[in-house]
């Protein structure tokens, strides 16, 4: 467990999402308009999209939280046949409802932006979702298809889902040859993760394995609306097959802290062993984001 800086040693805050990009690895933050890019020399800023009033980091103390485009999940796709990485918002207010697409040319990335309004609606009602509820936090891609989540809030009644994308699809609206209504929405997955301490479990992002199963990361916290923090009793794994749950662990508490796993990627499987990266909001704007390295034994 090590903490996220940039080189010039500003901390990298509200880690949200991590997929690889490059030699190395691009870890979205949801407080900013810039991800990190780590590499093997260092970590350099991506800008994903324009200042917002001026504003490029938020937080509830500075009084422009609600000006964050709140990107949580960060995916690994193709465009064009070329390895790339999507990030999505969260959906929860009207501001967050943004995609990205940054590409590679050479070591140089390329961005791409769009405005996905009609996509988080048609999402929000397949899933039926209450206005105001949404809260698309993680997602995986498995083969062509992104599994894109909604985490739960037990104590407002929202289950925890997952919708399938088509990829293509949704890539092509981010490469500007489509239009945001017109990517088709594919079967949903409801989970049952169950509660800590009367808290219940919520999604916070997933990771497909090679056989078709994932692993989704959850936290219990305490919370209720989409939009505002609460404290984070616990957090755990689920192994899961579409809406079936076949497994819980909780996440080893580090230095008698929880840790708020909000970003997954995958390393590697060795058997029965699969090697996660994950990163860690730690819900501080002055505090590095941790990232971990995760063990986990399926067998």
């Amino acid at each position: 467990m090590r903490g996220l800086r940039f080189d010039d040693g500003a901390p990298v805050t509200a880690a949200s999402g991590i997929a690889p990009l490059g030699d190395g690895w691009l870890v979205a933050q949801d407080d900013a308009t810039h991800a990190a890019w780590q590499r093997p020399d260092g970590v350099s800023r991506v800008r994903l999209l324009p200042p917002v009033d001026g504003h490029d980091l938020f937080s509830e103390a500075a009084g422009t939280k609600a000006l964050k485009p709140d990107l949580e999940v960060a995916c690994p796709v193709e465009a064009d046949g070329a390895p790339a990485v999507l990030l999505l918002g969260s959906g929860s207010t009207a501001r967050r409802t943004r995609g990205v697409l940054v590409t590679l040319d050479g070591d140089r990335p390329g961005v791409r932006a769009a405005e996905l309004g009609p996509l988080y609606a048609a999402v929000a009602a397949r899933l039926g979702v209450p206005a105001g509820q949404l809260n698309l936090e993680g997602a995986s891609r498995a083969g062509d298809v992104l599994r894109w989540y909604q985490r739960g809030n037990l104590a407002a009644g929202v289950a925890n889902a997952g919708v399938e994308v088509p990829l293509e699809a949704l890539v092509a609206v981010l490469l500007g040859r489509a239009a945001p209504d017109s990517v088709p929405l594919g079967p949903v997955h409801r989970l049952e993760l169950g509660e800590v301490a009367g808290v219940g479990l919520a999604v916070t992002d997933a990771v497909a394995l090679p056989d078709g199963r994932e692993l989704l990361s959850a936290a219990a916290e305490d919370t209720p609306n989409a939009v505002d923090d609460g404290p984070v009793v616990a957090t755990a794994l689920v192994l899961a097959d579409g809406g079936r749950v076949l497994g819980t662990a909780p996440v080893p508490e580090v230095d008698g802290r929880v840790v708020k796993v909000e970003g997954l990627a995958l390393r590697g499987t060795d058997g029965d062993t699969v090697h996660l990266v994950a990163v860690v909001d730690a819900d501080d704007p002055d505090l590095p984001s941790p990232q971990v390295d995760l063990l986990v034994g399926l067998g």
